[in-house]
Formats: structure tokens, C-alpha cells, sequence
């Protein structure tokens, strides 16, 4: 069945955004969600669809933007140690900028919006971990600062969660997450391939 989203409501463009013509915003791949307490449902395929992403922006020649959550000395998200550095896959390369944030939406508090307007481009494309928190967030902020987002969905991953009221499968908030991104804050593309 159909649905009519705000996106259409609003009349906004559809249209995914093209590699060439876009800032590429990769969140949150860092080691700390491949293993232990914070290791998400299906981050190996997630993480190789982001290093195949990563691949074809830099030969597209997007300017591409790494961000990192910091949460600081002895946690599972301690950038200064192994367990919270970016996974070797995707590893910066010379030239790409490394964001470091501290709440979801890796525009608050960050010189991210910085990195964007420099480089020129409306539109951002944005894969990453977790795609129910950083992903949904960051393409807020995106869509609110007036950025075009496009998200790429099998580049994302997430784990299950409960809650007083149900438990929720990886599957099913990952999913969510990007009907959320899809009815207003930006376009959800299935895979790299889907780019233009």
C-alpha cells in the first residue's frame, strides 16, 4: 500500500542525490559497534556497503567528512583507543576531514556544518552506525540546516532494543529509522548502486 509522506506533502525533490555532487558523511564506524556490548545485527555487510560507498565517492571525487562519537576515557566509544578509532575499512584517507562529536546529530556542537558549506554542496549523503540514532539524526540536522540528505540504507546498521512496551527487533528499528528519514528528512536510497 502507498503512503502519501510529508516529503510529498511538502513537494520536496525525490531525487537521490548524485556522488560527484554531494558531501559524503560517514558516521560512527568505529570498531566500538563490531564487537562486545554495543556490536550491531549485520554491521560486516553494512560496513562493507560503506566501504564500497567510501570507494566510489573518492573516485566520484566528493569531499568526504569521517565522524566519531567521543564518549570519553574507559567507555566503548574512547576514540583514543582501538575500541572507538574508525574500522581499518573505512579509515580516513590523507585530505578527509574527522569530525568528533558528542550527541547524535553530528551537526550540534561540531564544526561539521563547516566541513559541508566549504565544499559547496547542498546535497550530503549519509551512511553509518546506528542507523535508529546518529543516522535519523544527523539527516535532521542536515534537513534542517537546509541540506538535501540522501541516505544509503544497506550502508547503515543498527541492534535490537526493549522497552516497557515491546522488543524490537534489529530489523524492524532499522527499517523504521529509515521510514522516519523517507517521510521528511531527506531520500533513502537501498544501496550505492542506487547513486547516481
Amino acid at each position: 500500500m502507498a503512503t502519501t509522506t510529508l516529503r510529498d506533502l511538502n513537494g520536496f525533490d525525490q531525487t537521490p542525490a548524485s556522488l560527484a555532487g554531494s558531501t559524503l558523511i560517514l558516521i560512527d564506524y568505529q570498531n566500538t559497534y563490531t564487537r562486545g556490548v554495543m556490536e550491531l545485527a549485520g554491521w560486516q555487510a553494512a560496513l562493507d556497503a560503506g566501504a564500497e560507498l567510501l570507494a566510489r565517492a573518492r573516485r566520484a571525487g566528493a569531499t568526504v567528512v569521517h565522524v566519531v562519537n567521543d564518549g570519553g576515557a574507559g567507555t566503548p566509544y574512547d576514540i583514543r583507543e582501538e575500541i572507538g578509532q574508525i574500522h581499518p575499512k573505512v579509515a580516513p584517507a590523507e585530505g578527509e576531514a574527522v569530525v568528533v562529536k558528542q550527541v547524535p546529530n553530528a551537526f550540534h556542537d561540531t564544526d561539521l556544518a563547516t566541513h559541508v558549506d566549504a565544499a559547496g554542496n547542498k546535497d550530503v549523503i549519509i551512511a553509518g552506525f546506528m542507523t535508529h540514532m546518529c543516522v535519523v539524526f544527523t539527516a535532521q540536522g542536515a534537513f534542517l540546516r537546509g541540506n538535501r540528505p540522501t541516505v544509503v540504507a544497506d550502508a547503515c546498521a543498527t541492534r535490537p532494543l526493549g522497552s516497557a512496551v515491546a522488543e524490537v527487533s534489529a530489523e524492524q528499528l532499522h527499517l523504521g529509522a529509515l521510514a522516519t528519514i523517507e517521510d521528511l528528512y531527506g531520500v533513502v536510497v537501498p544501496s550505492t548502486a542506487d547513486l547516481g
